[in-house]
């Protein structure tokens, strides 16, 4: 299993806007991919309600995993946007 480790870079942490732009990321990544905080259980990174309730802050480090072939291009383009705190999904990384 692919793993990312990175902290969350959007200072307000992953509520509202940034949690739809990591959602709508992750979704078009088409690779099924999960995030967790470090010590929590791991959530469908897809579901904007999985996303909110994790209640990730800014600054705080999350796991973002899959299995899913392409899973290493898909884990690297969202840790990027989520360490960045990107307003998008970069096209390379």
């Amino acid at each position: 299993m692919a793993e990312r480790r990175v902290n969350v870079g959007w200072a307000e942490g992953l509520h509202a806007r940034p949690a739809s732009i990591f959602v709508r990321a992750a979704t078009a990544t088409g690779v099924p991919v999960t995030i967790a905080k470090a010590d929590g259980n791991p959530v469908n990174a897809a579901s904007m309600l999985a996303v909110l309730g994790l209640g990730a802050q800014g600054g705080e480090e999350i796991v973002l995993a899959s299995d899913a072939e392409g899973a290493d291009v898909a884990l690297d383009r969202l840790a990027k946007l989520v360490s960045e705190g990107l307003e998008e999904l970069p096209e390379t990384v």
